[in-house]
């Protein structure tokens, strides 16, 4: 499994026989839904922090607002491969609920404390600023 998201993280978001059996004891599932998870949340945090430093911490390293919306969303994609349609709407919800602070985090709605910010190029910072001056192309009025 990766190094940001260990099995024991599971722990507090389901019970670990309940995820064995889901599962049916096989580490790769858990290990491909994680990665899963971790890069739909990279497509969202991309634009405004470094994931690559996000998601190398290990330990209590890690910010725990993002272990905590990662782990609700590795759940999600565990259990939809069990059985989609008797998916419990508390599973549903809380992915739902990750995926609108992800598009608020993006939007810049909401800032996550203490994760670095994305390195970013000056014409990248020029382009992505919320600010941006123009005018109309000047015009010859006399000859």
């Amino acid at each position: 499994m990766g190094t940001f998201l260990s099995k024991e993280d599971f722990d507090a978001t389901v019970h670990r026989d309940i995820l064995e059996a889901v599962t049916r004891r096989d580490e790769a599932v858990v290990e491909i839904c994680t990665e899963r998870a971790i890069a739909e949340m990279r497509c969202y945090l991309s634009g405004r922090y470094n994931c690559d430093a996000v998601f190398s911490a290990t330990g209590t390293g890690r910010n725990q607002l993002v272990l905590m919306m990662l782990t609700d969303m590795a759940v999600y994609h565990l259990f939809c491969i069990h059985n989609p349609a008797k998916l419990s709407q508390m599973r549903k919800d809380r992915y739902e609920r990750a995926v609108e602070w992800l598009k608020a985090v993006r939007r810049g709605d909401i800032s996550v404390d203490g994760l670095p910010s994305a390195e970013k190029t000056p014409d990248q910072a020029k382009a992505s600023s919320p600010y941006q001056m123009r005018s109309n192309p000047k015009r010859i009025n006399h000859l």
